[in-house]
């Protein structure tokens, strides 16, 4: 059989799949099925089939993924996250747009205590929302502030960047420290676009004079809720760019930091061990559940043919290098409007991770413009998982196009800041160069 041909049945088959609601990891698993029998010599494939599906989840590089997942849980089920965005908003001033201000500065804190855009991204529109809404703030800046919960996906640690390296066949440590420029440099553009657009337009955030608070109070519970919070930061980011850990060790201990962090405050308890263990398990399941056809389907590709093929076609082009770059960001882009990030991952890195080392890309460099692109997915409508979450925690009159419209200046900003890092590789490279 022709590669195209085979090609044409893999990816249709999996598309056709998908468009009748399958769960994704089912689809996967019933292509991955019909390639083992048909190409792996019939029954003989299933064996095989078998022993991908072991080795793709029982890899020593997936194992920071719950251990991230639980560090959110914890800090979301003992409060602490909220104590810290109590601290930050003592120490905001009077400036524009504060409350939006304070939704992404705890948005960026919490990417750094927490692998999981789901879990920050609910949590602040829970919190933040009700209290902009009755201060008279637009949607467009109370809404959009609040969708910076997708930084989680890149600032580590990230159980989504964990995954990607893993599927990818990249450093796991380098693809994490990578993350910290590109996720500062979006946070830091996302306040500014805030202060700067309700400086010119006053009335998307009326002003208002918080209360005044002693500078003493403002150390005391920096001190009491920040600084411990810095020790989990440095467990996790610190030990494995200074070399200490590797990214699973560090996740542990950052695991491990969280857990003390709420004894400490005397809030771990029987009740908050469950639900955490619970939330974990739940999400480690459902992204492990669809891991499992990552390796069976690159091996299906490779042995099809397509994968050497379509890497052999690309090459032989006469386009520059960085345009096909910019075409394979652009594929992923558009799946992101309908598909969920994992299973992008799956379909499009078999095919991809080859004609990057072909054409010479630097590999961390590639998969960090990737975790960015689906980071815009996450948020790009109409499918986008984070806007279905915003409109399940926002009040009810808040329709569905506005929660659209407010995240649209956010994505123009997640766009320019991919161009910088295809324009600018060291924004991405430089940390992980550095890095012992």
């Amino acid at each position: 059989m022709e590669w195209w041909i085979s090609l044409t049945l893999i990816i249709g088959g999996l598309m056709g799949l998908l468009i009748t609601g399958m769960p994704v990891a089912f689809c996967f698993i019933v292509v991955n099925l019909f390639g083992a029998y048909f190409l792996w010599d019939g029954v003989v494939g299933f064996y095989q089939l078998g022993d991908s599906i072991f080795s793709s989840v029982s890899t020593f590089s997936l194992l920071p993924v719950p251990l991230f997942v639980i560090m959110g849980e914890v800090l979301f089920h003992s409060q602490l996250a909220l104590k810290a965005i109590d601290v930050v908003d003592k120490w905001l001033g009077k400036i524009p747009g504060r409350l939006g201000v304070l939704a992404l500065a705890s948005g960026t804190m919490f990417s750094c205590l927490s692998g999981s855009s789901i879990g920050t991204t609910a949590m602040l529109g829970s919190v933040m929302i009700p209290d902009m809404e009755k201060r008279g703030y637009h949607p467009s800046i109370s809404i959009g502030s609040c969708m910076c919960g997708a930084l989680a996906m890149i600032i580590p640690p990230s159980a989504l960047a964990v995954i990607l390296a893993a599927i990818a066949n990249v450093s796991v440590g380098k693809m994490l420290i990578g993350g910290i420029l590109p996720g500062l440099l979006l946070a830091i553009l996302y306040i500014g676009y805030i202060v700067g657009r309700c400086i010119l337009q006053p009335e998307m955030a009326p002003s208002y004079t918080p209360e005044p608070i002693p500078f003493s109070e403002k150390i005391r519970v920096t001190v009491k809720y920040i600084l411990p919070l810095g020790f989990v930061i440095f467990s996790v980011i610190g030990l494995i760019f200074l070399g200490i850990a590797t990214p699973t060790e560090s996740a542990a201990m950052g695991a491990m930091s969280t857990f003390i962090l709420a004894a400490c405050y005397k809030r771990f308890n029987l009740e908050l061990l469950k639900k955490s263990l619970a939330g974990t398990l739940r999400i480690t399941v459902m992204m492990f559940l669809i891991v499992t056809g990552s390796l069976a389907f690159s091996q299906i590709l490779a042995y099809s043919g397509a994968t050497s093929s379509l890497v052999e076609i690309v090459t032989s082009l006469p386009l520059p290098p960085l345009i096909l770059m910019i075409s394979m960001q652009f594929v992923i882009l558009i799946l992101g409007m309908f598909m969920e990030q994992v299973s992008i991952m799956l379909i499009t890195l078999p095919i991809f991770m080859p004609m990057v080392t072909a054409l010479g890309f630097n590999e961390i460099w590639f998969a960090l413009i990737m975790l960015v692109n689906l980071e815009v997915a996450m948020e790009t409508p109409p499918f986008g998982f984070l806007l279905f979450v915003m409109k399940g925690v926002v009040p009810k009159h808040i329709t569905m196009a506005t929660v659209y419209k407010a995240i649209l200046p956010f994505i123009i900003i997640d766009v320019s800041v991919i161009i910088l890092m295809l324009l600018f590789p060291e924004i991405v490279i430089w940390l992980p160069e550095h890095a012992i």
